[in-house]
């Protein structure tokens, strides 16, 4: 699943201030990379990493006992995913969950694979979003044999975003 030097735990009500210097790394990344748009100043929230982390839906991912990637997994349905266009989800029976706000160190490479890796250990069917100016998590989610299924609007008022799928032991393709 990881690496022996990489660990996975749920994040705690103590780990927020780690989360939200995690967050703020993405945010940098998503900058950099040509992509500004998909989280600004006040998104995600700390309000929403808050309710992440009561609901024990809030991940970190350890290097040696460092936090180096934080992530939120959501048992669906999503009510943003109930609405597809441009496509269609692969199954929409049956039960799936989502992974959002991904937010890494720099440094950290690998990330996405172990948090995929964790994450089909507990569910074989994973949807996920992204901006269309995020090609790095585009290009991570295609590796990883994620289908592109159409566009999503976010009910939060976050505006359209890429959804893809991946159900493990199908094949999805198109």
């Amino acid at each position: 699943m990881t690496s022996k030097d990489r660990t996975i735990r749920k994040a705690t009500a103590t780990d927020l201030p780690v989360i939200m210097q995690l967050i703020e790394s993405g945010r940098r990344i998503m900058i950099s990379s040509g992509n500004p748009h998909q989280w600004d100043s006040n998104h995600p929230s700390a309000e929403q990493l808050e309710r992440d982390v009561a609901r024990g839906e809030s991940y970190l991912l350890l290097d040696h006992g460092q936090p180096i990637a934080t992530w939120a997994f959501i048992p669906g349905p999503d009510a943003s995913y109930a609405s597809i266009r441009g496509g269609a989800w692969f199954d929409d029976d049956e039960p799936y969950s989502v992974i959002h706000r991904v937010a890494s160190l720099p440094q950290a490479h690998g990330v996405m694979t172990d948090i995929l890796d964790y994450c089909f250990s507990q569910c074989r069917n994973i949807r996920i979003d992204t901006h269309r100016d995020n090609k790095i998590m585009q290009h991570c989610l295609l590796r990883a044999g994620f289908h592109y299924c159409g566009i999503i609007q976010l009910k939060d008022g976050g505006g359209e975003r890429l959804a893809y799928q991946r159900i493990v032991g199908e094949d999805t393709k198109a």
